[in-house]
């Protein structure tokens, strides 16, 4: 990481990152996304995102991991009623 580039803590991040190098693959019955944050004052990389997407089961799941927004996990249902979500009847 250029640290020529932060010039702010905690700023609002829209107003000054660019995306760059978008690629997207699909193994093995996954999706990868990546792509570069870089800074539009200077160009200099400021962190690499990846997503990932997959259906496993019934389920769709999703990771993203960026040293810029984070990582996290999600796991949706593609049933009409997830079976995770239902009361046990006794």
């Amino acid at each position: 990481m250029c640290t020529g580039c932060v010039q702010k803590q905690y700023p609002d991040r829209r107003d000054f990152v660019l995306i760059s190098d978008r690629t997207m693959v699909n193994e093995d019955e996954e999706e990868i996304v990546t792509y570069l944050h870089m800074c539009k004052n200077c160009e200099h990389v400021i962190a690499r995102h990846e997503y990932t997407f997959t259906v496993v089961d019934d389920y769709q799941e999703y990771t993203m991991l960026c040293m810029l927004c984070g990582k996290a996990e999600d796991s949706i249902s593609i049933l009409p009623d997830d079976p995770r979500q239902t009361a046990p009847l006794f």
